[in-house]
């Protein structure tokens, strides 16, 4: 089965709430099997608009990056991501 991929690009506008989101984010996303691959390393954009955060997070299976997204715990990290910055996050599918 192929696994899944979280690729997320974020520009943080508020320091303190993301903070909260990335103390909390982190355990949600290893309980689901999730392991982070790029976290806001250095990056170089190629083509389009970038953002200045980007980070690659895999799980066993595209549904668990998509179980991991609607859970609960999640959600809840998430609420303090939302007013924090400016994000594109899609779940791919990896090729098998």
């Amino acid at each position: 089965m192929a696994k899944g991929y979280w690729i997320a690009s974020v520009d943080v506008t508020d320091p303190e709430n993301y903070a909260k989101y990335a103390s909390l984010a982190p355990d949600v996303i290893a309980s689901h099997g999730g392991v982070f691959l790029a976290r806001a390393g250095r990056h170089q954009v190629m083509e389009g608009d970038g953002r200045t955060r980007n980070v690659v997070t895999e799980f066993p299976t595209f549904d668990d990056a998509v179980a991991c997204w609607n859970s609960d715990g999640y959600q809840t990290a998430r609420a303090h991501r939302l007013d924090a910055g400016v994000a594109s996050i899609v779940i791919v599918e990896g090729v098998d």
